[in-house]
């Protein structure tokens, strides 16, 4: 039983209840990004089964007619395990994906897994010829280079701003900076790629920025949002744009509310918002 701060943010503890919840979503014409709770595992038994997990739920998924896809962190599915205990993990999981014909995201962590997230993705999804996005956060000062490395790979980009306490010499740390870079990213973006661009935040600016950017040069895109943030701007958004929810699920709640607290303390402020709708 979920207590109601979770959830909110939450899509229940199972696959069914994340399931369910996509069906609610999809009713608001939203799409959903499922995401199986569970990072940072140095046991490679845990590792494995998340990835069966995931191809388990793909399989769930299928014949649903569903508008739903999965998201996977590298450090869940074996990257503290090893490197290639996360590439077996992940092309296990694409296979399942490529059965069904779904799309998998590969999330990006601490600065820390960031060469190794990419690389695997960029083999990944090259081989599969699309099908594939990964995340890339704009307030680490390497991620210019990433989108230019990753503008003619066949898959999509998710823009975020950045959740991780990253060190000042990596990252910037001012909201204005970080500001800054994200719209001149997004502007790179809309200029230079064909598709495949992933506006994943909140912020209204950013967000109407994107939609002016579309309009100029008619780059297709779409929106994710967490699941539990501006529900409401989600629905009236999908009316015009393709919308995706971000939505977690499963038995580790507990934990992943903890450490995003412990990550960031902008992170609280950030949950207090959402849940007073502001």
């Amino acid at each position: 039983m979920l207590p109601p701060i979770a959830r909110r943010f939450v899509a229940g503890e199972t696959p069914a209840t994340a399931i369910e919840h996509v069906r609610q979503c999809n009713e608001r014409d939203v799409g959903v990004i499922l995401n199986l709770l569970g990072e940072h595992y140095d046991d490679p038994t845990e590792a494995d089964d998340d990835a069966r997990a995931y191809a388990a739920l793909l399989d769930d998924l299928a014949g649903t007619g569903l508008d739903a896809c999965i998201s996977v962190k590298p450090t869940q599915i074996g990257l503290d395990v090893s490197e290639a205990r996360f590439r077996d993990n992940l092309r296990g999981i694409v296979d399942a994906a490529d059965e069904h014909d779904r799309f998998v995201w590969v999330d990006m962590e601490d600065h820390t897994t960031t060469d190794a997230t990419l690389d695997a993705f960029e083999e990944f999804v090259e081989a599969r010829g699309g099908g594939m996005g990964v995340c890339l956060q704009a307030n680490l000062k390497r991620t210019r280079d990433d989108l230019e490395r990753l503008e003619e790979v066949p898959g999509k980009i998710r823009l975020v701003k950045g959740a991780y306490d990253e060190p000042p010499a990596i990252a910037y740390k001012s909201h204005e900076r970080i500001n800054e870079v994200y719209e001149e990213y997004l502007e790179y973006m809309f200029g230079n790629y064909d598709g495949g661009i992933a506006v994943g935040s909140h912020d209204p600016v950013m967000i109407d920025r994107a939609r002016e950017l579309h309009d100029a040069h008619g780059t297709p895109f779409e929106i994710q949002m967490l699941m539990g943030v501006r529900e409401d701007a989600q629905t009236d958004l999908a009316r015009e744009y393709d919308v995706y929810q971000y939505a977690p699920y499963g038995d580790k709640w507990l934990s992943y509310f903890y450490r995003r607290m412990m990550e960031r303390k902008e992170n609280v402020g950030f949950a207090l918002r959402a849940v007073l709708g502001r």
